[in-house]
């Protein structure tokens, strides 16, 4: 049963590589927000953090923000803070630099949303985003979030369940502006 989703929007990063923080791209937060809403999410966090004063107003209405004042440790700093303010049954963790990562990849993996459910999309046999952490696994992960490595530690020592999702996407992040 799948109960109650909330996209986690990691949007915190400064961009180094891209020479600027993501979410300040236009368009990029309201893209990534609607992927979750129409991909099922019940409810959409946002967690920010560098240029977060420029970013705020680019988050679409109705949607929470988080404030990850780490952020600059990486992404285990966001995931941190995301995991630690929100509510429901699981958790639905995006990028928002996955630009050809769309709602259907979403469904796909929040299909298999339970409280103890972990499930990520994969693209050609390698794992990516989304993540799907069930509300039984968050005291782990929060634990185990250091630096830019997210929930990868954990989710080394559990058993996950790979969604392919290569038919949908490429899950490739964007580093550089096109």
């Amino acid at each position: 049963m799948a109960g109650s989703i909330t996209g986690l929007l990691l949007a915190a990063g400064e961009g180094r590589r891209f020479g600027m923080p993501k979410a300040l791209v236009p368009g990029a937060l309201e893209r990534a927000v609607g992927v979750l809403r129409d991909g099922g999410c019940d409810t959409v966090t946002v967690v920010l953090g560098a240029a977060y004063d420029e970013a705020l107003p680019l988050v679409p209405a109705g949607v929470a923000v988080v404030r990850a004042t780490d952020w600059a440790e990486g992404m285990g700093a966001s995931l941190r803070a995301g995991l630690a303010a929100i509510v429901g049954d699981a958790a639905l963790v995006h990028l928002v630099d996955l630009p050809d990562v769309g709602a259907d990849v979403v469904r796909r993996v929040a299909g298999h949303a339970s409280t103890d459910a972990l499930a990520r999309a994969s693209y050609r046999g390698r794992p990516g985003h989304p993540v799907l952490l069930g509300r039984a696994h968050w005291p782990g992960v929060i634990a185990s979030a250091v630096g830019d490595r997210g929930a990868r530690a954990y989710l080394r020592h559990h058993p996950v369940l790979d969604v392919p999702c290569d038919d949908l996407a490429s899950g490739e992040d964007v580093d550089v502006p096109r």
